[in-house]
Order: C-alpha cells, then sequence, then structure tokens
C-alpha cells in the first residue's frame, strides 16, 4: 500500500474517532461510544499511518472534537480562538510525539501500550483542568452523567479515575483489534504482537471494567432506602437577561419569582433556589421587607441569586439565603467568574455552609460547578444539599454542559444539587448522581420545578482526597514522556 494511500486512510480513520467522539458527548450523550470512540484513530497511529506521520490520526480525532465541542458549547465569540488554539496544540503535539511514542511501544512489546494511553488519557485532562476558559469542559466523565452505575466509583477515585477507566477500554479493545489483524495490517517491518502479553492486559483490564462498574452496581443497591428527605424546589423565572441589566423589570421579576415560589410552598417545598442574577438589587437593601413577608408567608428557606454594580464599580454576583424567620444568612459571593465576559467577584472566596432545622444548606453559583473544588469545599464542611443557581443565556451548549457537571458534582460528594436556571435547564438531582426532576423549558416560561431528595452525607474518600487521580496521570505521563525518549 503507498504511503499517500495509507495517509489518507489514517487521515479518515480520524475522522471516524472524532465523529464517535462528539456523539459520545452531550448533546446527544451515546454514551457506548465512549469506549470505542479512541479505537480507529489508534489502528491508524499504530499501524496505517507511515512512522513518521503516525499521529495525524489522534490529531485529527481529539482536535476536531474539541473544536466541534468547544465552539458548539461557547459559540463562535471571542474565546473561539482559544478552543482553535488549543486544538491545533494537540494536533502538533500527536504529530511530534507519536512516532517516538510508536516506536517505543514496537521496542517493547506493546506490553505498555494500554496503561500508557489511559495514563496519559487522565493526565491530559488534569493540565487541561488549568487552562481558562477550557477547564473540566469536554472530561470523559461527562459521558456517563446518565449512567449512575458508571459514576459511583468518582466518589473515590475522582472523575479522573473514571477517565482512566474508559480510556483502558478503548486501548484494550485497540490492542485487541492490531492483535486479531497483526498479519494485515503490519507495515515497514513492524514486530508481531506479543500474544501472552496482550491476553494478559486485556484481561486485566475487564477486570478492572468490571470492577468499577461492580462497585457502582453495589453501591446503588444498598444505598439507605429509608433516609430523611427534603422536599426542595428549582424556580426558573423566564427572563433571559440578568437582572442588572434589565433595570425595568424588577416588580416584575419579583412578582413572578414570589408567585412560582408560593407554587412551590403550596406543593411542600422547604428550600427554594431562585436563579443566577434574578434580581438587580441587594435584597438586604431593596424590597427586604417584601422578601422576608414572602418568606415567612410559605415557611420556606429561599436562596436568592442577584447581582450589582457597587458605587465603587465592583461587581457582586451573589447568593443569600433567606430564613423562615425573616433572617439573611452569610452572602455567597460566586467564587469562580465566568471568563470572558464577567469581572472579578468582589466578594468571592467564602464558602458559608448555613445549619438549619431542614439540614445543612450550601450554594454554587453557575460557573463554579464547572470546577470540583466549589461543592467539594462546601462538602467538607457539612453541606448536605447544595444550591445551583445558573443563567445559561450567554452561550448556546451551556444548560447542557452544566448539567453533565451537576450530576458529577453530586456523586464526588454525595450531596443532592438543586440546579435553578433562569431561562432553560433545571434540574434536582439526588447524592448517587440520579437525576430526580429536570426540566428543559422555553426561555420566556416561568416554573416550579419540585422534588424530594435525601440530605447528603457530604463525606466521601474523594471528599477528602480530592482530585489524586488526576495528579497520579499527570505524574505518570511525565515519567512514560521521559521512558518513551529513551532507545533502551
Amino acid at each position: 500500500m503507498k504511503n499517500s494511500t495509507r495517509i489518507l486512510l489514517g487521515l479518515a480513520l480520524g475522522l471516524v474517532s472524532a465523529v464517535l467522539l462528539v456523539f459520545a458527548f452531550q448533546p446527544y450523550s451515546i454514551w457506548p461510544l465512549a469506549f470505542v470512540s479512541y479505537i480507529p484513530m489508534l489502528v491508524a497511529e499504530q499501524r496505517i499511518l507511515p512512522l513518521r506521520w503516525s499521529g495525524l490520526g489522534r490529531g485529527v480525532g481529539v482536535g476536531l472534537f474539541l473544536v466541534i465541542f468547544l465552539t458548539s458549547l461557547f459559540g463562535m465569540n471571542q474565546v473561539a480562538g482559544i478552543f482553535l488554539g488549543v486544538a491545533v496544540l494537540i494536533a502538533l503535539i500527536s504529530i511530534l510525539s507519536a512516532p517516538k511514542l510508536r516506536a517505543f511501544h514496537e521496542r517493547t512489546g506493546y506490553r505498555w501500550f494500554i496503561l500508557q494511553g489511559a495514563i496519559e488519557a487522565a493526565g491530559i485532562e488534569m493540565i487541561r483542568s488549568f487552562i481558562p476558559p477550557i477547564y473540566t469542559h469536554a472530561f470523559f466523565a461527562q459521558t456517563m452523567y446518565t449512567q449512575p452505575w458508571m459514576l459511583q466509583g468518582i466518589s473515590v477515585f475522582s472523575i479522573y479515575g473514571l477517565t482512566f477507566v474508559i480510556l483502558l477500554v478503548n486501548f484494550a479493545i485497540s490492542l485487541g483489534v492490531l492483535y486479531a489483524f497483526d498479519n494485515r495490517l503490519r507495515f515497514d517491518g513492524q514486530p508481531e504482537l506479543n500474544r501472552k502479553v496482550s491476553i494478559q492486559w486485556m484481561t486485566a483490564v475487564a477486570a478492572i471494567f468490571l470492577l468499577w462498574a461492580g462497585f457502582g452496581v453495589v453501591t446503588l443497591v444498598s444505598a439507605p432506602k429509608n433516609v430523611q428527605t427534603l422536599r426542595v424546589a428549582a424556580i426558573q423565572h423566564g427572563f433571559a437577561r440578568p437582572g442588572h441589566q434589565d433595570p425595568d423589570t424588577q416588580l416584575d421579576r419579583l412578582g413572578v419569582l414570589s408567585e412560582q415560589t408560593r407554587i412551590a410552598a403550596q406543593h411542600g417545598a422547604r428550600f427554594i433556589v431562585w436563579p443566577e442574577l434574578s434580581l438587580g438589587f441587594d435584597p438586604q437593601v431593596e424590597h427586604t421587607a417584601e422578601l422576608q413577608t414572602l418568606a415567612r408567608e410559605t415557611n420556606a428557606y429561599i436562596l436568592i441569586g442577584y447581582g450589582l454594580v457597587t458605587p465603587t464599580d465592583e461587581w457582586r454576583n451573589e447568593a443569600v439565603l433567606l430564613t423562615p424567620s425573616g433572617e439573611f444568612m452569610d452572602v455567597y459571593g460566586k467564587n469562580f467568574n465566568t471568563i470572558p465576559g464577567e469581572s472579578r467577584i468582589v466578594t468571592a472566596g467564602s464558602y458559608p455552609v448555613w445549619e438549619t432545622e431542614i439540614g445543612n444548606l450550601a450554594t454554587i453559583i453557575c460557573n463554579d460547578v464547572n470546577f470540583t473544588v466549589t461543592t467539594r469545599t462546601l462538602a467538607r464542611k457539612g453541606a448536605q444539599i447544595v444550591a445551583e443557581p445558573t443563567l445559561e443565556t450567554g452561550a448556546p451548549g451551556l444548560g447542557w454542559e452544566q448539567r453533565t457537571q451537576t450530576v458529577l458534582r453530586a456523586v464526588e460528594n454525595h450531596v443532592s444539587v438543586v440546579k435553578a436556571e433562569a431561562a432553560g435547564i433545571s434540574m434536582i438531582v439526588d447524592p448517587y448522581g440520579r437525576i430526580v426532576a429536570h426540566t428543559e423549558l422555553p426561555a420566556d416560561t416561568a416554573n416550579a420545578l419540585v422534588a424530594d431528595v435525601p440530605l447528603g452525607e457530604g463525606s466521601t474518600p474523594y471528599t477528602h482526597l480530592s482530585d489524586w487521580m488526576g495528579w497520579v496521570g499527570l505524574v505518570g505521563l511525565v515519567s512514560f514522556s521521559a521512558f518513551t525518549n529513551r532507545k533502551k
């Protein structure tokens, strides 16, 4: 087969992987594809493409996927250049590093092929988590958000552990494909695969997958049945613009929010969450008496999201809990401002947990859900139910992205989460990542989503160990990079 033909075939296989990845992730969420999405480009990398161009398959596959996913998430705006830059960088890294990596696997009889690939994926995700505005977007764990049996392991091993397991399966199946077609897919004098080593690794990966899935099933089956629950509500007011940017609607907003709060209370809700930036004023300064009367009438704890610019031009994107007795608790300032477009929040840095008669309540705000540290910090301080007021109208795909992140944060720390969206996707999730209630309504619709959720434990091994598997992946990535450059 001519080199030009091999290159075209390798590029085509990379394109197939990109398509599989796109459909594995939201909004399509065809989760089984996550376990096979790497196979076409790995076959291209390790067998089809000439050694010099062996990175083209993975460069096209992962790079094109990231371009499609991230631009559909945020739209073609001022950050699109960052996404394109990251995709190009990944493609270049693959093109430059793949020849040495393939040579390493050929020298070592592919005995490290599966482990190196899975470790590298976890390590790269750890690196990506530090890059604004990408952070934890497009992580493999998100593909499993509808499958609670696959998620329970992250309460010990973190989302990076789930990435490790998913990529172990991808690389193990790829090795099986290479072995099955060894005589037909070997060019340039490549050595024959070691049958014993291949079978041992594939068997080990099958065992790891069964242990991971088995842990999830056992955790769900053995979850306490007769636990204390709380009826909660997520309010949607139907105003697409943030409250501080829509000053003429303040009374209308307050009226709609109050009406939906009363409806939720009539259905028994005791913890009621309003969306991010619902109001354009500080509720402890303006309309205070009206809000206190509402809390007393409904006998509910109301989480109020609001935003305003201070006289000294400082930006406040905050949420405050109003108790049934009319008391305002400590203010939570959004800890991670949305980049680009949002100024630094002057009150960021605090993580209050409110101890109440109905349980320990806490909140994050919108973009905070994309960071594992926010919910984890609240869980360490005893939070059992975490509110998540959001405003998704700034980008086309934020709704389905935050939907997956909400589920992951709940499972990591075994807390229930109440996501209240201004004009899009609202949801209520239990501590095991099961979506108890969900709405995806037109932007101009007002609604009260009500459901019962257990009071979370707020303490898992992950809560205390944090993203340890991500650091293991990063150390492993660096170590393998050093070893693959050695000739012996």
